[in-house]
């Protein structure tokens, strides 16, 4: 049997699953559809919005607008908790050995703390094997390093 649904419902439910869409895409985007998608939902309950084109137009304006208003701060705050949290932070400044040659446009292998990690150049000079380096930065799980 099928259930009839509200509108409210509707649009409770088209919020939710842009929500959805955003814990698996990431892309900072559908929040703002899930925001116009959940206030048309309330502001057609309460009977602000009593027909379809009206809700359609609520629901476009929302989202566009919050689009245009928060996506630019939410990335900032997205990027500075990156950087918060950025791994292996605790590695800067530390000396390693290179196992395997780090060339120019590419990654080699250094030996740090007892396992190898891959590595790239700082400035993009070729680093030999046997030479030690300085760890400047991470980048994921691959280490950025300057011969010493």
């Amino acid at each position: 049997m099928i259930m009839d649904l509200s509108l409210p419902q509707i649009w409770m439910i088209i919020g939710l699953l842009m929500l959805v869409a955003e814990l698996v895409s990431v892309a900072l985007v559908f929040v703002f559809f899930a925001v116009g998608g959940l206030f048309t939902a309330l502001f057609a309950a309460i009977g602000l919005l009593p027909s379809l084109e009206y809700q359609i137009i609520a629901f476009s304006l929302i989202s566009i607008t919050s689009l245009m208003i928060f996506r630019r701060h939410a990335q900032k705050l997205m990027e500075m908790r990156r950087e918060k949290h950025q791994e292996y932070r605790e590695f800067v400044g530390e000396t390693a050995m290179v196992i395997r040659d780090i060339p120019s446009n590419g990654s080699g292998k250094i030996y740090y703390r007892g396992a190898e990690w891959n590595a790239t150049s700082v400035n993009h000079n070729p680093i030999e094997a046997g030479s030690k380096v300085i760890i400047q930065r991470t980048e994921g799980i691959t280490l950025v390093v300057e011969e010493s």
